[in-house]
Parts: structure tokens; sequence; C-alpha cells
């Protein structure tokens, strides 16, 4: 069974800087794309970046530049490290795995696509 835990979240001033972790169990597919999604209040989930089991990575254009998304395969920790945070990147963040996806990681934005998700952290950040 995947299991998935955020942490990490805090509440930081404008133009600080965070990392949250998500670490993952309970499955050995080699064939996956793990992805950090975030929601507002109000607003829907949206895709904020991803990473393939290939090392690939991929993010919404409101954070690129700004945030990395990277893993450390002997821990299974999958990493969001946020710099130059913003009022707007106030959210719960949400770790998500899309397990043998058939296209790769092409639609990894879609929430759709993935069945596992972490509890969410919460990310605050004030002007």
């Amino acid at each position: 069974q995947v299991q998935l835990v955020e942490s990490g979240g805090d509440s930081v001033a404008a133009g600080g800087s965070l990392r949250l972790s998500c670490a993952a169990s309970g499955f050995t597919y080699r064939s996956r794309c793990m992805s950090w999604f975030r929601q507002a209040p109000g607003k829907e989930r949206v895709g904020v970046a991803t990473i393939s089991s290939g090392g690939i990575t991929d993010y919404t254009d409101a954070v690129k530049g700004r945030f990395a998304i990277s893993e450390d395969n002997t821990k299974n920790i999958i990493y969001l490290e946020m710099n130059s945070l913003k009022p707007e990147d106030t959210a719960k963040y949400y770790c998500a795995a899309m397990i043998n996806p058939y296209d790769g990681c092409r639609s990894w934005g879609t929430r759709a696509r993935y069945k596992d998700w972490g509890q969410g952290t919460q990310v605050t950040v004030s002007s």
C-alpha cells in the first residue's frame, strides 16, 4: 500500500525559503511520477512540480526559477526546495504518486491521474 507523508510546512515572510519533504513507502515500481500539488483556500488543487523515475523535472510557470524538486532514492524521499517565496505561494502542499504512467509524466499536472496522495503540509507566506 502506497503511503506518502509530507513535512516541512511552516509560516515564513515573503522572500524566505522552505524545504518540503515527502517520505514515500509501499511501492517499488520503476516507472512513476512523483509530484507536488498545492491548494489554496477556495481554489483548485494544482500541480507545482514533478520528477520522473528518470530524474526529469518539470514545473508550473508560477514557480519556475524559484522552486526545485529532487529526490533521495536511497531514502525514498522527494523534496521541494522553495525559494523567494511570495504570499501567493500560500497553500497546502500535497505529495502525489502516479504509478506506471502510460505516457511518462506528460500529464503530470492532471490531478485525476493520481491515485495516491499524502495528507498535505501547510505553507503560509506573509507579506
